[in-house]
C-alpha cells in the first residue's frame, strides 16, 4: 500500500532489481499524538493514515503488479484486462476524504520556507535555515520534525506540535519520498488552520 518501489539498473542486469521501502516503520515509532492533539489531528481527517501504513513480505506479489503497471495509461495491465486506482479505492484503502476543496501548493523560496517554519511551527529563524541548508532546499529532515514536535509538546503549544505531528505523518505516508529522511515543507502551508485543513480534498 504505503510501500515506494525503486528500480536500479545496471549495465549488466537485463531485468530491475526491486527495492522495496515502506516509511511505516516511521509513522509507528513516532506512536500516537499526544493526548492533547488528538482533536486538532482529527480536524484534518488525516487520522486513517497513523494505522494505514503496510509492511510485506510478498516481493513476488508486488513484483508482479510493478511488471504490469503502465505509466502511460497509469492502469495495471492484467489477465482480466485494464485496470485502474480510482479515488474511490483510495477512499475505500485509505479512508481518506477524496470530496472537499482543493488547495494550491506553490513553489516556495527559501526565505519563505523559513518564514513558514518560524510562523507554523514556532522555531528560530536561524534553527530554520541551518535546517533548510542542511537538506540543501525547501525540505526539513523527518527527525528534525520529530523533535520539533517533542519541545512543542513540552512547552504545551498544541498547534504547532499538531502541524509537526501531521507534517511527519504526511511525509511518511502521502508524500513519502525515497530518500525516507526529508519532507518538503510546501505541505505545512495546507496546514495552517488545522480546521480549516479537513475540508480538503
Amino acid at each position: 500500500m504505503l510501500i515506494k518501489c525503486l528500480f536500479l539498473y545496471t549495465s549488466t542486469q537485463k531485468c530491475p532489481e526491486l527495492k522495496l521501502f515502506s516509511h511505516g516503520s516511521k509513522v509507528q515509532k513516532f506512536g500516537r499524538s499526544a493526548p492533547e492533539i488528538e482533536g486538532l489531528v482529527a480536524a484534518t481527517r488525516l487520522s486513517p493514515l497513523i494505522s494505514c501504513s503496510i509492511d510485506t513480505g510478498n516481493r513476488g506479489l508486488i513484483s508482479t503488479f510493478v511488471e504490469r503497471w503502465h505509466k502511460e495509461t497509469s492502469s495495471f495491465h492484467l489477465l482480466v484486462g485494464e485496470v485502474s486506482i480510482t479515488l474511490d479505492d483510495l477512499a475505500s484503502l485509505l479512508h481518506l476524504p477524496t470530496v472537499g476543496a482543493f488547495h494550491t501548493f506553490e513553489p516556495l523560496h527559501v526565505d519563505e520556507v523559513v518564514l513558514m517554519l518560524v510562523e507554523l511551527l514556532e522555531v528560530y529563524g536561524e534553527a530554520a535555515r541551518d535546517e533548510t541548508a542542511q537538506c540543501h532546499g525547501p525540505y526539513i529532515h523527518l527527525s528534525w520534525l520529530r523533535d520539533i514536535y517533542q519541545s512543542r509538546c513540552q512547552a504545551r503549544h498544541w498547534n504547532p506540535a499538531a502541524r509537526a505531528y501531521v507534517l511527519h505523518l504526511l511525509g511518511c505516508t502521502l508524500f513519502a519520498n525515497k530518500s525516507a529522511t526529508h519532507v518538503h515543507v510546501v505541505f505545512l502551508d495546507a496546514l495552517r488552520d488545522l480546521s480549516q485543513s479537513g475540508s480538503y480534498a
